[in-house]
């Protein structure tokens, strides 16, 4: 059950149309960040969507958001900044999509051990601290992955792992997100084995589910962008998510 302290904000934006509910999007221009975007604006939800302002194609993100009737925050990842906008902004839910993968770490020259401490779990502990710093603190919402464990063994759960204690370890009011494999045909990066992972995994669980195992269909069966969006935003909107961790299942 959710704390006190993480209600006495949050009485008033309970609806998706209530216009004092206003979204900072971190990881906006990620697969399921465009997809959240999406999903905010098509629920008349004020939404600031951050793009980097080194990004190659800030231009093309820029366009897109702003048709939605989306703000562009192009605030540089450095954690005074981040925690300034944020303040600035004064957004009633921030939503943590962040994440990089080993490709995009080899590319950049990093372990993928070290992309993910900077990544994952850095820029979303920048997000907490800046949160914090708010007057009134706002939800924040994170996307964590299904199976993550205090006790993790690879870098990149371990990292998930880490910042879901930091914001358990928080003044936050919060959600936790924790997704199976998302995956689809739209994405911008061609993740082939993953695809074929999910599918794979699909079947076992459809096989699984038959034979009774249905909860366990359910929290580790794959979903596209645009179904865990509006799970992500629908836990994001519902006070008894708060302070919970919102499984697979969850966010269908």
């Amino acid at each position: 059950m959710a704390s006190e302290r993480a209600h006495w904000w949050y009485a008033a934006p309970r609806l998706a149309t209530d216009r004092t509910v206003r979204a900072f999007v971190a990881g906006a221009t990620g697969y399921t960040g465009r997809a959240v975007v999406d999903t905010l604006r098509a629920q008349g939800i004020a939404t600031v969507a951050h793009v980097r302002a080194d990004s190659p194609r800030k231009d093309e993100y820029r366009d897109r958001f702003e048709r939605l009737g989306a703000e562009i925050d192009n605030t540089p990842w450095e954690a005074e900044a981040i925690s300034e906008t944020l303040q600035r902004v004064a957004p009633t839910l921030v939503f943590a999509l962040l994440g990089t993968t080993r490709a995009r770490a080899r590319s950049e020259g990093m372990a993928a051990q070290q992309a993910y401490a900077r990544i994952d779990y850095g820029l979303t502990k920048w997000l907490i601290d800046g949160a914090q710093a708010c007057a009134v603190p706002p939800r924040l919402v994170y996307l964590s992955a299904a199976g993550v464990r205090a006790d993790a063994s690879s870098a990149y759960a371990a990292a998930r792992a880490r910042s879901e204690a930091a914001l358990r370890d928080s003044k936050l009011p919060w959600t936790i997100a924790r997704p199976s494999f998302i995956t689809g045909s739209d994405r911008d990066e061609s993740r082939p084995l993953e695809r074929i992972g999910a599918g794979v995994g699909d079947g076992l669980l459809a096989v699984a589910g038959m034979l009774g195992g249905r909860r366990l269909r359910d929290r580790y069966r794959s979903t596209d962008a645009a179904t865990l969006a509006r799970g992500l935003v629908r836990v994001a909107l519902d006070p008894a998510f708060e302070c919970r961790v919102a499984e697979s299942e969850d966010l269908r």
